[in-house]
């Protein structure tokens, strides 16, 4: 019978099951929620399966008094990669270190978080899980959808913890409290194709996309603000010209991400992009938002990891809004109180990704300590 309190065994049970995005839609998720699932039910909350599409999504919980807390994860992971010097889905131990994939980000969480509840048969609060197994794609089917299903349950969400592999360097030292925005953007120049011995001829794109590049980048986006690092922008692609030597090409196209703080929305980046670049065109810009920002504001929640981290390792964590984005831009949506806070990322989503089997076990008392003071 699987030890439910061991963190280490469910660990490694999950990253066994090849849950591999966006694999999921033909090959399944290797049995992972059904792990889940049936762990959370022998832990006495009720469950209830949102699956669409192929993606497998549970909701469960305890009964309890005052508002549940919940924890949030996902099951997929990103494909394994090559080289690896452990086998990414056979979860061997190798000197007191776990390897797999999913490892950090982010079934150990899930793994320490089923290990807490096992563990807090006294707590006084109601806990419950939202995994999703679409995180790691397009988030379509996942979690923004398992809410849904919930609320419309009469299941409200007032407080959660998001198990992304937050730390840097030691377990706790960091627990985010919000995210900036993230925007995608393609930007194509048309020109008139031609032969580069005849540039007179032609209309070649490339030296007006190089000037558009420049003034995208000449000046900061804001500076920051007390919670949030500048916004940035970040160039991610360009492509141009038709293969051959003596052709110049008919377009060419760049793409980048801007992370923006609470001081823009996607429209007025949008008008100030063009703002920049006026005079430079033609040119034909699209922009897509997948994320806001969102700060989530001081509550008992921060204040109860703030003071888990502090009694459990004798060191204060540090606030933060930095980073990606996560499932919790969803969640906030409906909840005040979120907070991200797991493992140490410095292996996410790597070849020979890797957890100290220490780590799992500090995690799993940080997490038992906050649903005990919740």
């Amino acid at each position: 019978m699987t030890d439910l309190a061991d963190p280490l065994v469910l660990a490694q049970a999950l990253i066994r099951c090849r849950s591999i995005t966006p694999d999921h839609n033909s090959a399944g998720d290797g049995g992972a929620m059904d792990l889940v699932q049936g762990w959370a039910e022998a832990l006495g909350l009720r469950t209830a399966r949102y699956d669409r599409n192929a993606t497998p999504n549970l909701h469960a919980c305890t009964t309890g008094p005052g508002p549940t807390l919940y924890f949030a994860g996902h099951t997929d992971v990103v494909p394994p990669g090559e080289g690896w010097a452990h086998d990414p889905f056979a979860a061997v131990p190798d000197k007191g270190v776990l390897y797999g994939r999913g490892a950090v980000d982010m079934k150990g969480a899930i793994a320490c978080f089923v290990a807490a509840l096992a563990r807090t048969p006294g707590r006084r609060v109601s806990a419950g899980l939202l995994i999703t197994g679409d995180e790691e794609g397009h988030a379509a089917d996942g979690t923004e959808f398992l809410l849904k299903q919930m609320l419309n349950n009469g299941h409200g969400i007032a407080r959660c913890i998001v198990g992304e592999p937050t730390s840097l360097g030691w377990i706790g030292d960091t627990i985010k409290i919000g995210r900036r925005g993230s925007l995608n953007a393609t930007l194509r120049v048309v020109g008139v194709q031609g032969h580069s011995a005849y540039p007179q001829l032609a209309g070649n794109p490339v030296p007006r996309l190089a000037a558009i590049i420049e003034a995208l980048k000449a000046t900061p986006l804001d500076d920051g603000t007390d919670a949030f690092e500048p916004s940035t922008l970040a160039f991610t692609g360009l492509s141009a010209g038709t293969g051959a030597t003596n052709v110049t090409p008919a377009d060419a196209t760049v793409r980048f991400n801007i992370r923006f703080t609470p001081a823009h929305t996607p429209e007025s980046l949008e008008a100030e992009l063009r703002r920049r670049i006026a005079g430079l065109g033609p040119y034909e810009l699209s922009a897509t938002c997948n994320a806001l920002p969102f700060l989530a504001p001081a509550g008992p929640l921060r204040q109860n990891a703030h003071d888990a981290v502090e009694a459990l390792t004798g060191r204060q964590p540090v606030f933060s809004t930095g980073g990606g984005t996560s499932d919790a831009r969803f969640i906030a949506r409906h909840c005040a109180q979120v907070i991200e806070l797991g493992l140490v990322n410095a292996t996410m989503h790597k070849v020979d990704e890797a957890v100290p089997v220490d780590d799992l076990e500090t995690l799993t008392r940080l997490y038992s300590a906050i649903l005990m003071s919740a």
